[in-house]
């Protein structure tokens, strides 16, 4: 089950819009979706994660642009960057350590 929540749209202005958030939701109770999750993980997804996702942009269009832009940059500052980035030297390691036993088996 995909526990990710959707980020919401920012526009111009800084207003958000839910429309990414509702389509995930309606997109998770589709049948092609749903299949894919049983055929992936053994069970239906039960789209709480979506649900959330909706929730929350529904509570951030009652707040003010600025608490909306405070709360989006706390939240964007709290997320892990995908990449870790590593000098040569670490990236050499850690390749090593991951794959150095490959180049024993020549």
């Amino acid at each position: 089950m995909s526990m990710e929540k959707e980020e919401p749209v920012l526009l111009p202005k800084r207003k958000v819009s839910c429309t990414v958030c509702f389509n995930a939701l309606w997109f998770c109770y589709s049948p092609v979706h749903q299949m894919q999750q049983y055929y992936r993980l053994g069970s239906l997804d039960n789209c709480s994660g979506k649900w959330g996702a909706l929730v929350d942009c529904l509570k951030l269009k009652t707040k003010s642009s600025q608490e909306v832009s405070e709360i989006l940059e706390t939240r964007e500052k709290e997320k892990t960057h995908i990449w870790s980035f590593r000098t040569p030297e670490e990236a050499a390691s850690h390749w090593n350590k991951l794959f150095g036993h490959l180049d024993n088996d020549k």
